[in-house]
Formats: C-alpha cells, structure tokens, sequence
C-alpha cells in the first residue's frame, strides 16, 4: 500500500490556448481516487492549488515570458504542496493543469530530498522539451520554460522556487519522448548535456530499451524518482484533448509500459500528468488515459 496525495494545479496561465486549467476536474472525474482505493492505496485529496485569473495575473506580466510572477507565486504554493505531502510520507499525484506547474512540484520534491541529504532524478515525458529561457522562447509562453528553470537557467525567482538554483543537476535527468523541439532547446540540450531520447530512438529502439537508458540515467546518481508526464507525449489519434497536439507520438501501450517500468524500479516519490485540456476532447478520452497512466505507475499491472 502506498499513501498518496492528489494535488489539483488548475492553471493555463503558462499556454496560450484555454482549457487546460479544468484538466485537473476531468482526471478527477473518472473516479480516480476510488480507483486507487481500489488498488489497496490510501488516498488523500488536497483539492486545487489557487489560480489566479488571467485578468488578475496580467498586472504582473513579465517581457519575455507572459504571466510569469503569477505563474511563479502558483508554483511556490505547489512546491510547497509537494513538500508537505513528502514529508506526511505520502507521494504527490499532481494533476495538471499547463506544464508550468513542474518548476514548482520536481523543486519542492528536490528540496525535500536535499533536505535529508539524498538526490532527485527526474523523467521528462514529453513532446517538447520545456528548455526556453525569458531570452530565447519565440512565444513567451512560461509552459515551454520549467525545466529550464529546474535546472537553474533563465528567471532567478522561477528557477529559485524551492531554494538556492537548481533544484536539478543535469547528469539527474533524462528527457523521453521529443518530437517538437526548436532551435534553441535543441542548443541548450546539447550545451547543458541532457540525456535525451526522441521519438526517433523511440521508433528505432523500442520503448523498453529506452526506458531502461534513461532510468538508469535519472537513478545512476540519485536515491529517488520523479516523473513528469506531459499527455501530448501520446499520439493526438489517441489523447485528442491535450493543450499543444504533435501527431508522431508514443502509442495508448508504449505509454503503459513506460508508467509499469516506472513503477518496477520501486524508486517513485511523485509524479505530475499534466496538459489534459477538456475543451479539446471527445468523451473525456484523454483524462481516462491520463487516469489509466497513473495506476500504472502506481503498481497496477495485467497480471
């Protein structure tokens, strides 16, 4: 059995399009809580970190990154959600809402473990690579930005949530899963040294083999796991309700297996599923997925 704790991050401040501040609502809807109940777990539900509005939030609009003073008082409160949650002993579902919200759930989980002397490794699943800085992004949008700041780069505040910068080492991380990355990711990924494994190993190598590489990565150095799954990873074919849809993604199995290995390694402290937007979907589809992914990762098997 296994405590956890459900934290809502309603939030789309960090996108352009709306609609993925109700993803938390629809994972919620598909009986989540009473599902890992089911599976022997004791859960908890925190409720939503406050949001504020867009209107609200626009009175600290940043250049280079739109909303970002909000967005970075939101992830604070979530750090420190993730933080609380740790320290109780329960391990941080923290459902989404844009991807923004990771600076602030991988730092309050990096500091709680550098707290107690130990290291957090970190798997990125992601379409994209969230490695935009104030100074590089071409759309101002602060949901291309988190990992960037996790490992110290771009905004001070941003990356300096849950203490001194980074929350991350670079060696600690590997990115799964890339199919849209622009010019600047692309440069940072390989100046910063980032184990990154696209699409394309993906497709050469198979889900398992890749898997293993970049879990052996995120563990090499550190005592525990965080996995940050945004749902745009899968194929809009199959997750159409996702805020930033890439066709060429990871199949509804290949994502399976991804959160099942997880779940192996025995080494999971928390995890975020994020970018579920409701107004695209058909039938709450994709947040059955995002639902369905997280009792894998959770210890549901097949058998």
């Amino acid at each position: 059995m296994t405590a956890i704790r459900l934290i809502g991050v309603p939030m789309d401040l960090g996108a352009s399009r709306r609609g993925v501040d109700m993803g938390p609502s629809a994972v919620r809807y598909t009986d989540l809580r009473d599902r890992l109940v089911a599976l022997g777990h004791d859960v908890e539900d925190a409720g939503n970190v406050p949001v504020p509005f867009r209107e609200d939030a626009a009175k600290g609009a940043q250049r280079g990154a739109r909303y970002l003073g909000a967005i970075t008082e939101v992830c604070t409160a979530v750090a420190a959600a993730t933080r609380d949650a740790l320290a109780a002993g329960r391990t941080p579902v923290v459902l989404g809402g844009d991807h923004a919200l990771a600076a602030g759930s991988v730092a309050g989980a990096a500091a709680h473990l550098a707290q107690r002397g130990r290291r957090l490794g970190l798997l990125w699943i992601d379409a994209h690579g969230d490695l935009n800085t104030p100074g590089t992004s071409r759309s101002g949008n602060v949901h291309g930005m988190p990992l960037a700041a996790l490992l110290g780069h771009g905004d001070r505040a941003l990356a300096g949530i849950a203490g001194a910068a980074p929350a991350l080492r670079a060696r600690d991380l590997a990115l799964v899963g890339q199919r849209d990355l622009d010019v600047a990711e692309r440069h940072h990924i390989t100046k910063w040294g980032l184990a990154t494994y696209t699409m394309r190993a993906l497709d050469e190598r198979g889900v398992r083999t890749v898997l293993e590489e970049a879990i052996a990565t995120a563990t090499r150095e550190t005592d525990a796991i965080w996995v940050s799954f945004d749902m745009d990873v899968i194929d809009p074919a199959e997750a159409p309700g996702v805020g930033t849809a890439v066709p060429g993604g990871m199949t509804y199995r290949e994502a399976h297996l991804a959160m099942e290995m997880l779940a192996d390694t025995g080494k999971l402290v928390g995890l975020d599923v994020v970018e579920v937007n409701p107004v695209l979907d058909e039938h709450n589809r994709t947040a059955e997925i995002a639902a369905e992914l997280i009792l894998s990762a959770l210890g549901k098997r097949i058998l």
